[in-house]
């Protein structure tokens, strides 16, 4: 039996016994438990099993090995690949596999036989001879979009991102990277855009990112909207830099550091600036390089002229994309402008492009033009067209209906109240603007007259004070208001719109839980709407061009917000009108129309966009028989004022002739719509639809996008019929989801 070495044995066993140690250890103690019989004891044999070694002492000294043995076996162990421990894996080692050189042909970022993949790019078959004598280390790959993108793209939009790659990508034109997103309003331009951004910045047939840097040139209301998309759509891959504030030298210091970024891991790839802080800043943007700009709300740019245009022309980057979504229809040298910044020299010269398209496209669209000049003209407008189209992508609306709830456009006639008949028709008496046009010229004093009847159809109060100071066409005018009137307190009853507008938002807050916007190209307009809301007691918010970019971002997020208590949106058309998201509400009325029908359509965009949930009611006031319906005809018109700015007087003279500038001052009292008395409409009697219009029958060619005519008998919107005999004398409609619905 085995004894204990434990010390405190030992010990004992050292003091009882006079043997020598060795043979302590081995023979048992002498105990009175466990004696053995005295013979065993005096022959001094023991127990020992066949097993028995005896213990060695142990050390922590290593082996001692030589400096040769010690390399050999380092060597041995490093020698050895790093392997997978999964028996029979053969799947994608990662980005950086432990000692190991990937074999075989490179391989695409992501699966272009996937299930929904969306492939930009597939490299050309190649026969089994040519497979053996190609490159691996060279061999092209698939470009295919990232799935978290291309899930939530729908059939439009992976067209649209096809067209974008191609055209940046020299594909479609050889040798010219731009292109114009020309679709309309609420198609997902945005989402397109960072589709590219994002595949561009990530990979290439190349087996690289096609580019390191981006950048997005907006305006300045929409700056953070676009940081907001990124982040929406990217979540947490990417980190753009926007910069929508700070000192000048703040600034510099954000643009020199990202124009020295470099390598494949930029930490932040793409740059978002307003066009005001490029213009600013464009020094230190044009240092280095940017290997894409994408230029949102793009007709900014039609003017070649001016310093914006010029600075993101002097940019030094080949691949550019300018967003629209009101291009550029009937202005040839604007068309040029937009071609020429995003694919230099496509349509040659400013010289060469007057010379080849612009004389002869005018000289045949020409009255007097022979048929020689016709056909001529005919023939290079077909040409342009074609050279422009193979970088333009132009969608309609109409593919929203699919995806989105029914919108109805109605535009409602408010006749005048007495006051303001009473004060219009004397300014026109005393101004007398019409005699003042001499062979079509307008003059500064006319352009006044224009403004000065705008502000009196929306309400009185806006011309007061030249009433009070009896300006030209305002002398005695004073007399014409109540005794005791006062600017201080808005006074609906005295203006025909004013009043509509009052009942449209009492029905609708006493009727439902709607939003409203409300947009208007004065902001005199948005101080009555102001002192409205607080006599009503409605929740509201306000902007306009004194608001700061980044407060804009969070009153829009608030509205949005289906908890807010906010009920009405006051919106500059002139300050917001393009690109904001207004989902949170569904009903928009547009206050006064503008010149230029793009302005008028981006306004009227804000609210029926992706997102939006409830059937979205827009309302477009104009004051009957006054100087509103002669601007809506104008927008009407087949040969509508797509580019007209009635800031600059030579666009009102080019587009106006002597007798429908003469026209504009006149009032006509006589009418429920003068619109509607002007194009002889068929479908109507005494006011009112009672059939579709007559088949091939152009008399109705103006109103073509207006579904139906109606007067009280005909209207359908219980909200308007509550107004109607206030100030509502008649109303055109128009229903997004007609065709679908087979209504005709």
């Amino acid at each position: 039996q085995r004894r204990s070495l434990a010390p405190s044995q030992l010990a004992k066993r050292k003091a009882g016994h006079e043997e020598e140690e060795e043979e302590e250890d081995r023979h048992p103690p002498t105990t009175r438990k466990r004696q053995k019989p005295v013979s065993e004891m005096e022959s001094g044999e023991c127990y020992r099993s066949p097993f028995w070694k005896p213990l060695a002492q142990l050390t922590n000294r290593p082996h001692c090995l030589d400096s040769s043995q010690h390399e050999a076996f380092i060597r041995s162990i490093l020698s050895k690949p790093f392997k997978v421990p999964i028996p029979n894996y053969k799947g994608p080692l990662g980005l950086r596999a432990l000692g190991i050189k990937r074999a075989g042909l490179r391989s695409p970022l992501h699966d272009p036989f996937e299930e929904g993949a969306l492939i930009l790019y597939e490299p050309p078959l190649l026969s089994a001879h040519d497979q053996l004598k190609i490159d691996k280390d060279k061999a092209p790959v698939h470009v295919v979009v990232d799935p978290v993108l291309s899930r939530v793209l729908r059939p439009h939009q992976r067209e649209g991102v096809k067209f974008l790659w191609d055209c940046v990508t020299s594909r479609r034109i050889p040798g010219s990277h731009g292109c114009i997103m020309a679709d309309e309003m609420g198609l997902g331009k945005t989402l397109q855009c960072i589709t590219l951004m994002w595949t561009l910045l990530r990979q290439s047939p190349d087996c690289k990112p096609e580019i390191e840097k981006a950048m997005v040139v907006s305006p300045s209301s929409l700056v953070r909207n676009w940081y907001n998309e990124v982040e929406k759509w990217l979540g947490g891959r990417i980190q753009p830099l926007a910069i929508d504030g700070g000192s000048k030298e703040e600034i510099d210091r954000k643009l020199v550091g990202f124009m020295n970024q470099r390598g494949l891991r930029v930490p932040s790839p793409i740059l978002i600036i307003s066009y005001e802080t490029f213009r600013l800043h464009a020094e230190a943007l044009q240092k280095g390089s940017v290997g894409l700009v994408i230029c949102d709300e793009g007709h900014r740019l039609k003017n070649s002229e001016n310093q914006t245009y010029q600075a993101l022309n002097s940019l030094n980057t080949p691949r550019r994309v300018l967003i629209s979504g009101t291009p550029i229809q009937n202005d040839l040298l604007e068309y040029f402008s937009l071609v020429h910044f995003v694919n230099s020299g496509i349509l040659g010269t400013a010289q060469e492009f007057k010379r080849h398209f612009e004389i002869p496209i005018l000289k045949g669209r020409d009255a007097d033009a022979s048929e020689a000049e016709r056909h001529k003209g005919e023939e290079r407008l077909k040409e342009l067209i074609s050279i422009v189209n193979r970088c333009l992508i132009r969608r309609t609306s109409d593919i929203l209906s699919k995806y989105l709830p029914v919108k109805i456009e109605q535009v409602v006639c408010c006749r005048l109240t007495p006051l303001q008949a009473e004060l219009y028709k004397n300014f026109l008496k005393q101004a007398k603007p019409a005699e003042e046009l001499k062979e079509g010229k307008i003059s500064v004093s006319s352009l006044s007259s224009i403004t000065s009847l705008k502000k009196l159809c929306n309400h009185p109060a806006l011309i007061h004070d030249k009433c009070v100071e009896e300006e030209e066409g305002f002398t005695g005018a004073l007399d014409l208001f109540p005794a005791g009137y006062s600017t201080k307190s808005v006074e609906p009853q005295l203006s025909g719109k004013m009043l509509v507008l009052d009942y449209i938002l009492a029905v609708t807050k006493s009727t439902s839980n709607d939003k409203v916007v409300l947009v208007s190209n004065y902001t005199q307009t948005l101080d009555l709407f102001e002192k409205l809301c607080r006599n009503r007691r409605y929740l509201y918010v306000r902007l306009d061009g004194t608001m700061s970019i980044k407060k804009r971002a969070k009153i829009v997020e608030r509205f949005n917000s289906p908890s807010s208590p906010e009920f009405i949106f006051m919106l500059s058309s002139k300050a917001g009108g393009c690109g904001l998201n207004l989902i949170g509400a569904n009903r928009l009325v547009m206050f006064d129309p503008d010149w230029n029908p793009a302005n008028d359509e981006q306004a009227m965009a804000r609210v029926w966009r992706d997102g939006q949930k409830k059937t979205c009611y827009i309302y477009r006031l104009l004051s009957t028989g006054t100087i509103e319906e002669k601007i809506f005809q104008r927008q009407t018109h087949k040969k509508a004022l797509s580019s007209c700015v009635v800031d600059e007087e030579q666009d009102v003279e080019r587009h106006f002739s002597l007798g429908e500038l003469k026209e504009l001052f006149t009032l006509n009292e006589n009418t429920t719509s003068d619109t509607h008395d002007k194009i002889k409409c068929r479908r109507c009697v005494n006011g009112h639809q009672v059939r579709p219009p007559p088949e091939g029958s152009d008399c109705t060619s103006d109103l073509s996008q207006w579904n139906h005519c109606a007067d009280k008998r005909g209207l359908q919107d219980s909200v308007l019929k509550a107004a109607w005999d206030a100030a509502v004398t008649f109303t055109f409609h128009h229903h997004s989801h007609e065709e679908q619905r087979g209504i005709p």
